[in-house]
C-alpha cells in the first residue's frame, strides 16, 4: 500500500542531518520547500490538510502542519494550535512554525509587506518616532492584525515601555488567543516592572498555549518558588 501523497512530497525534501556543507543544504531545502508548496497547492485543499493534521501517524501531521504553514490561512490557526500539545516533537514544531508563518500573513498581502518593512528598521531612541509612526498608520488601517499588535509590542519593549508594549499584547491575545508569543512577551514585561504575580500568570497562559515553550517551564517554577508554593501567596 503506497503512503498518501501528502507524504510522498514531504519524505522527499532534504533532510538536514544527512546534509552536508551548510550554505548549500540552506539552497536545496528552499528549492524543495518551493516545490512542495506548489505540489501541495495544486493537490490540496486546505480543509483536507486540516484532517490530516490528525491522522494517527506523526510523519503525515508534521507533513500537515508543514503544508499549513506554508500554504495555509488563519483559518488552520486553532487546529495548529492544539498541536502545540501533540507527543511528537517534531509536530509541535512544525505547528509553532506554522503558526508564525500564518500570523504574518494574516491580513492583506500590502499590509503583510508594511510589517515585513516596519520590522527590519533599526530601534534606538533617536529612530522611535518614526518607527512607531509607522506602526501607528499600520494599525489604522489594519486594526484586527494581531502581528501588527505584536511587533510593536516588541518596539515598545525594547524602548523600555513596558506598560505600552503590555497593552499590545493583551490586544493580539484579544484578537487571537493562541498567541503564545504574545503570552510570553506580557510575563518578560511584567518582570522588567517587577509584578512577578502577573508575570506567573501571563507565563502560565503561555505554558497553557505552548505547554512546550522553550524555558518558561522553567521560569514558571522559579516564580512560584518565590512566590510561596501555590504563587498565591
Amino acid at each position: 500500500m503506497h503512503p498518501p501523497l501528502l507524504l510522498q512530497l514531504y519524505r522527499v525534501l532534504p533532510d538536514k542531518a544527512i546534509a552536508g556543507e551548510p550554505r548549500a543544504f540552506a539552497k536545496s531545502l528552499k528549492r524543495g520547500l518551493s516545490q512542495f508548496r506548489k505540489a501541495v497547492q495544486s493537490r490540496y485543499f486546505e480543509g483536507t490538510l486540516l484532517r490530516l493534521l490528525s491522522a494517527a501517524d506523526p510523519e503525515l501531521r508534521q507533513a500537515a502542519a508543514l503544508a499549513l504553514g506554508l500554504t495555509g490561512s488563519m483559518e488552520s490557526n486553532a487546529a495548529l494550535a492544539a498541536r502545540l500539545h501533540d507527543d511528537d516533537a517534531a509536530v509541535r514544531e512544525l505547528a509553532a512554525d506554522a503558526l508564525w508563518s500564518l500570523w504574518f500573513k494574516a491580513d492583506t498581502a500590502h499590509n503583510n509587506q508594511v510589517l515585513q518593512r516596519l520590522m527590519q528598521l533599526p530601534v534606538h531612541e533617536e529612530s522611535a518616532q518614526t518607527v512607531l509612526a509607522g506602526f501607528n498608520a499600520l494599525l489604522t488601517k489594519a486594526s484586527i492584525f494581531a502581528e501588527a499588535y505584536n511587533q510593536r509590542a516588541v518596539v515598545y519593549y525594547r524602548l523600555g515601555r513596558y506598560a505600552e508594549s503590555i497593552a499590545d499584547c493583551e490586544s493580539v491575545l484579544r484578537l487571537n488567543p493562541s498567541h503564545f508569543g504574545a503570552a510570553s512577551g506580557m510575563g518578560q514585561c511584567y518582570m522588567k516592572l517587577k509584578k512577578i504575580r502577573a508575570a506567573l500568570r501571563s507565563y502560565r497562559r503561555a505554558h497553557r498555549i505552548h505547554p512546550h515553550l522553550d524555558g518558561v517551564k522553567e521560569v514558571i517554577a522559579s516564580l512560584v518558588k518565590i512566590l510561596g508554593e501555590t504563587g498565591q501567596s
